[in-house]
């Protein structure tokens, strides 16, 4: 299958895999991946680091905004397969590892099993290596502050409730946001079509990620390429608010 990539900037490309989106920032053939969908997505990811005119061996890092498997899918096999280092907050370094697991239950699942869009999610998910055990074998913090010395110069910020060590990734230069999961504009178990947090199953702590849409206000852009759902393109200031205003 095909990836679905769309470019949304110079060099900054978002790309829909099965339920989940990842983010190429491209300098000449060098690239930066931010998330790599999930296990079963590899095969589009690859063609997406060829559509743009990369490969996994120009990738200068892999950067997660969390380490659900849906996002770290094949972060691991790229590390091992081409050494490409793998970085998240620090907070989320842990995670990635597997000395915990901050994600969804199949329990949890099933008892909100009755709402619209839940089951048919679960099968996908269970299809595509959603409950596969995927530790990072090596995970590294973020080396600095600020802009990190890759393609793209993304900014990575820490957003934590969705999981504890949730990071977006701001382009100023740009004016463009990726948001991984703490601000979302779709998602198959939701109803609500914009600017919206996750259902509240999904979040470790429902009410911090709640309170890191205040920080995403705070950050000027007016594109967003959020984990789920498509682009969004407005000021991202409002799109917080809107999600604030849904989820209370």
């Amino acid at each position: 299958m095909r990836a679905d990539v769309q470019q949304v900037a110079d060099g900054t490309y978002l790309v829909h895999g099965s339920n989940t989106n990842w983010v190429i920032l491209t300098d000449g053939d060098a690239a930066t991946l931010i998330d790599t969908g999930y296990p079963g997505d590899r095969e589009q990811l690859l063609d997406s680091l060829d559509a743009v005119g990369s490969s996994p061996q120009a990738v200068a890092a892999v950067l997660i905004t969390h380490a659900h498997n849906d996002h770290l899918g094949s972060a691991e096999y790229l590390r091992a397969a081409y050494g490409i280092p793998v970085q998240l907050h620090a907070d989320e370094v842990p995670h990635a590892r597997r000395e915990f697991l901050h994600q969804v239950t199949v329990g949890t699942v099933l008892r909100n099993g009755w709402r619209p869009g839940v089951l048919p999610w679960a099968v996908h998910s269970l299809r595509v290596g959603g409950t596969a055990h995927l530790p990072v074998a090596a995970p590294e913090a973020f080396p600095v502050t600020g802009p990190l010395d890759l393609p793209g110069r993304p900014v990575p910020v820490h957003t934590p409730g969705h999981t504890r060590g949730h990071a977006v990734f701001h382009l100023p230069d740009a004016g463009v946001l990726i948001s991984g999961d703490a601000l979302v504009s779709g998602h198959p178990t939701s109803r609500i079509r914009g600017p919206q947090l996750l259902p509240a199953m999904f979040h470790h702590e429902r009410a911090r990620a709640l309170a890191s849409l205040d920080v995403l206000e705070d950050l000027p852009a007016d594109v967003l390429l959020p984990g789920h759902g498509p682009v969004l393109h407005g000021p991202v200031r409002q799109a917080a608010q809107r999600a604030r205003e849904q989820a209370l």
